[in-house]
């Protein structure tokens, strides 16, 4: 069943809207150092051009759809996945394939570092009206540059990119509740601008 049609938990989310995850970054230490060279000819799905980007490997998986930059330190950053568990399966895969090539990998210090999540209010937001009120000092909005309004967030912190239809995209969470608290806390501030 989507998350749309299954009942809001109204005393999590009082505004009766839970943002969606699109998709979350990770790092992790695979604990040695790599040959991205020889990585490259001998995984599948694995891409490594040195003039194009000659820091990493680009790895992929099908499912989760997910990429990872693998680092001849032996760091990775993992993207793609839109729920935590997805991408530390996702990023377990990328450290087993590394060992299969015969390096001693290991997988350590797993570590989210962003999510962004989106979610729709549903009604149009005068824009102009929130970087002119108290909370100007908080946004930053120049529609010939972009049309959104952003607005740094400093508890939780995060980032949120508000548009007039209506759409939000919440960026810089470290953990899903930051994403959540983010939004709770701004939709009073959307619902007061209403148009």
């Amino acid at each position: 069943m989507e998350r749309s049609q299954q009942a809001v938990d109204l005393s999590n989310h009082p505004s009766g809207i839970v943002p969606t995850l699109q998709n979350i970054v990770s790092t992790v230490n695979l604990g040695c150092e790599l040959n991205l060279e020889q990585i490259a000819l001998r995984a599948h799905d694995a891409e490594y051009n040195p003039k194009r980007f000659a820091a990493a490997v680009i790895m992929r998986t099908r499912d989760p759809k997910t990429t990872a930059l693998i680092f001849a330190s032996g760091k990775m950053v993992c993207k793609g996945a839109n729920s935590e568990l997805q991408l530390k399966l996702a990023a377990r895969k990328y450290a087993r394939a590394v060992q299969k090539l015969g390096f001693p990998a290991k997988f350590e210090d797993f570590k989210i570092e962003n999510m962004v999540a989106s979610c729709d209010v549903k009604f149009p937001i005068r824009l102009e009206g929130i970087a002119a009120s108290s909370h100007g000092a908080c946004s930053s909005y120049e529609p010939e540059l972009f049309p959104g309004l952003v607005y740094r967030m400093k508890q939780p912190k995060v980032v949120l990119s508000i548009f007039a239809s209506g759409k939000v995209v919440i960026t810089g969470a470290k953990a899903r509740e930051e994403t959540y608290a983010a939004f709770e806390n701004i939709y009073p501030v959307l619902a007061e601008f209403r148009i």
